[in-house]
């Protein structure tokens, strides 16, 4: 009986070493449950701390053209066809290109041969861009007539299986002419950049239009002179591209159409027409 009264306090403390032990562990187990926590949210925040200033830097590339286009000296003043102009920010390398709304494809005034042309430019065949430009004047026109060289009116879209049928009035962004009968998503893309809502003209400024625009207005691409375009007045609506890199492969795009000059807001320079932002992981 002593013997096991002397053990006792042996079994206790072998019982309170376990105990300590299994504290330890758990312990050990928080703290690097905690660490990980801490290492992913550090990770994630950092992450967004630089698609910040990605996106920052894209947006003063932004405001820079503008101040260019409104700038009263035309020395300074960058010319609006599409020319890259590189910068440095910080750790951002920035590169920004204006072109003039005046220089694209109005999809709401163009006359219907300007608009094939556009797409036969793009690799459509010469019968399938007339029904595709025939199908957008019947999009923008208020009757229920299909143009002579094919289209599509209400009738058209219903034996399609599409509901709603041709709008029969202007198109209000350039994105809707997806909605036109006839029109894929990787024609859109290609098409997208040389369209417009903007500019009310039916025929585009050949002086800052892109060489697509140009092959399907029938003039040859412009070469530029030795020491470079001089600079000129645009329309005071562009189109501006913003992308901004980072040195660790972080980057951001911007691409906005905007019509430089104040508005109702006070100190405001020009008023934003379409707004579209894309942060891009390295």
């Amino acid at each position: 009986m002593s013997a096991l009264r002397r053990n006792r306090p042996v079994r206790m403390r072998g019982v309170a070493l376990l105990l300590v032990l299994w504290l330890v562990l758990l312990l050990a187990g928080v703290v690097a449950a905690f660490a990980l926590s801490a290492r992913v949210e550090s990770t994630s925040g950092n992450g967004l701390a630089r698609g910040v200033r990605a996106a920052q830097a894209a947006r003063a590339g932004i405001e820079l053209a503008v101040a260019r286009m409104s700038d009263p000296d035309p020395q300074r003043r960058w010319t609006p066809d599409g020319s890259p102009h590189a910068f440095t920010l910080g750790d951002a390398e920035v590169v920004v290109a204006v072109r003039d709304e005046s220089a694209k494809i109005d999809l709401n005034a163009a006359p219907l041969d300007l608009l094939a042309r556009l797409f036969e430019q793009l690799g459509e065949p010469r019968d399938a861009a007339t029904r595709l430009a025939g199908a957008i004047v019947d999009w923008r026109d208020p009757d229920n007539l299909t143009q002579p060289g094919g289209g599509a009116e209400d009738a058209d879209y219903a034996a399609a299986g599409l509901e709603g049928g041709a709008k029969d009035a202007p198109f209000e962004t350039v994105a809707e002419v997806e909605q036109v009968l006839g029109m894929r998503p990787e024609l859109y893309a290609r098409a997208a950049p040389h369209l417009t809502v903007h500019s009310g003209n039916a025929r585009p400024d050949a002086r800052f239009a892109d060489p697509v625009v140009r092959a399907a207005l029938g003039l040859p691409p412009v070469e530029a002179a030795a020491g470079g375009p001089l600079p000129v007045g645009g329309s005071g609506t562009y189109s501006i591209d913003s992308r901004a890199r980072l040195t660790d492969g972080r980057s951001a795009h911007l691409s906005v159409v905007v019509r430089v000059g104040g508005n109702a807001l006070p100190g405001s320079t020009y008023t934003p027409l379409r707004w579209q932002d894309e942060a891009l992981s390295p």
